[in-house]
């Protein structure tokens, strides 16, 4: 899938949101043709699709309007992704998505996950939406300007995309009362760490993940922000993680960590209302 490291893959990947404005390549595009083609489905299932839209025409002129409410500037071609209804359907999009995301970033290429900032309109018609299908999300994909512009700069400053929330608020030790050391967490440190890199809408980072040590399982939960949910149409921090289970898994795979999804909720009391089990990871011995 990938031939450079997952973990460098990670740590590499930002949000780029200003684009020097040359259209892809023919060798990326076909590339991305290829892989939309092979990786479409996740672990829940193959309930989406990716589509390639082009803003401009061979010519260079706009096609139609693509907007981005100003927060995108200089990009030509843009990855949807479609989803189509169904049982974990956010998680498995994120998850889904987010492995695109890393693979556009191996071919050097700049995105950046538009959840509220985008006329879904205008990208349904250009990807050719049916009934029951939705764009929760898009991103860009192209060449991003050598230096960022000082608006990148402000809107990555409000967002908090360099902060990322400290081990002990995120990862526990059988319990949501004993927080989880790097060093108790052994093996596995790197996948949760690249769990804790990774993106979400405004960095609320709404994921929290209890080690199991004596089962050899971890327990994945969302841990909603109140009343974010109701800004958009979908469950968007179910979907942020799903791209923590991407994380968590690609890392573990690469270190040679074998395990799979399992649905095995412990029935822990939740210390939050807002606290929802999602999936567990079960280690293979």
């Amino acid at each position: 899938m990938f031939s450079q490291s997952v973990v460098e893959l990670i740590k590499k990947r930002s949000s780029w949101r200003t684009y020097d404005g040359k259209p892809l390549v023919d060798e990326d595009r076909e590339q991305l043709q290829q892989y939309f083609a092979a990786n479409s489905d996740g672990p829940f299932g193959t309930n989406m699709r990716f589509k390639l839209i082009d803003r401009m025409d061979e010519d260079g002129s706009e096609e139609e309007k693509l907007g981005t409410y100003g927060f995108i500037k200089g990009a030509r071609t843009f990855v949807a992704g479609v989803n189509k209804e169904a049982e974990k359907d956010m998680e498995n999009y994120g998850y889904v998505f987010e492995k695109m995301v890393l693979f556009a970033t191996e071919l050097g290429l700049g995105t950046c996950w538009l959840g509220g900032t985008f006329t879904r309109s205008s990208f349904g018609k250009k990807a050719g939406i049916k009934e029951g299908e939705t764009i929760p999300v898009v991103t860009p994909v192209g060449y991003g300007e050598a230096k960022r512009s000082i608006r990148d700069h402000v809107v990555r400053l409000a967002a908090g995309s360099k902060n990322r929330k400290p081990w002990e608020k995120l990862f526990f030790d059988g319990n949501f009362d004993t927080p989880l050391t790097e060093k108790e967490a052994g093996t596995f440190a790197t996948p949760l760490e690249m769990v804790r890199l990774g993106p979400s809408a405004s960095n609320k980072q709404p994921w929290i993940i209890v080690r199991d040590k004596n089962h050899g399982m971890f327990h994945f939960y969302v841990n909603r922000t109140r009343g974010y949910a109701k800004m958009l149409s979908f469950d968007i921090q179910k979907m942020d993680v799903g791209i923590a289970m991407c994380h968590f898994e690609l890392t573990a795979n690469e270190l040679n960590l074998s395990g799979q999804w399992i649905d095995n909720n412990p029935g822990m009391p939740l210390p939050q209302s807002q606290m929802e089990y999602v999936i567990s990871w079960a280690a293979k011995e």
